[in-house]
């Protein structure tokens, strides 16, 4: 049974995993056996790298910042000019929050550049590679409660989350045949450097109405994201593709 999420002889490419939620995948991915390619917008945050390599792995660092498009262009290409990629994980995503009348251009932008614009085009590269090779890939993309909900103050970034999961089914359609895996995954309220202004909100009855909605009764924490990653990348899930797989505590089944 372990051999199905055994990862050894594998090799994956991850965006935004120098802390969080990314971090904890990266470096699961490591333990299960996977050498690891992360890409960093600079080569200052070693952490990542740094437990890889305690799991036993090799990590290289690559640069790269994804929220300029020209940085994108040819990065698929170069990673796997001397190395072949397995594995890939889009993780990468920021988000501005603020009134949508007030929301400005510059910033819809940079949500959307970063979050869908850039995984779609590491999407087509890297499935274009696997194709071309005929490497049974595994694409996972991080999707958010956002993708199936509006969210308040946050339209740029629901849109950016809800265009991630329709690419990651319309993907799946089109690469199943070619035994190419798509999926996603979609955190829920996961105590991250991203949302510490609404776990430290001085207003507690705001915090208090988020808490009471999750099930299980407290916010995920990114190790929760370990068993997910590695079953997706994992031969343990052979025979599942265009699924967004929810953890939440339970959130969207209220």
């Amino acid at each position: 049974m372990m051999e199905l999420f055994s990862l050894t002889g594998k090799t994956a490419l991850i965006t935004g995993a120098s802390r969080g939620i990314g971090q904890a995948m990266a470096v699961a991915l490591a333990e299960a056996g996977a050498d690891i390619v992360l890409i960093q917008r600079d080569l200052y945050q070693n952490s990542t790298k740094e437990a890889i390599e305690k799991a036993g792995r090799t990590c290289l660092l690559v640069k790269a910042d994804l929220s300029n498009r020209k940085n994108v262009q040819g990065l698929i290409a170069s990673v796997v000019k001397d190395r072949r990629i397995d594995i890939m994980v889009n993780n990468a995503g920021i988000m501005h929050r603020m009134e949508a009348a007030d929301f400005t251009e510059d910033a819809f932008d940079e949500v959307m550049e970063v979050n869908f614009n850039c995984t779609f085009f590491l999407c087509r590269d890297i499935g274009r590679y696997w194709i071309e090779n005929r490497i049974d890939g595994r694409l996972i993309n991080t999707a958010s409660l956002a993708t199936f909900q509006g969210g308040v103050r946050m339209a740029a970034y629901s849109a950016s989350k809800g265009a991630i999961g329709q690419l990651t089914k319309a993907l799946s359609n089109e690469w199943a045949k070619h035994n190419i895996r798509v999926n996603a995954i979609a955190p829920g309220y996961i105590a991250t450097d991203m949302n510490i202004d609404t776990r430290t909100n001085p207003d507690q009855a705001y915090y208090e109405s988020i808490l009471s909605r999750i099930p299980i009764g407290h916010w995920g924490k990114p190790e929760d994201f370990k068993g997910p990653i590695v079953f997706l990348a994992s031969d343990a899930s052979s025979y599942i593709s265009g699924q967004i797989i929810t953890v939440d505590g339970g959130w969207m089944a209220r």
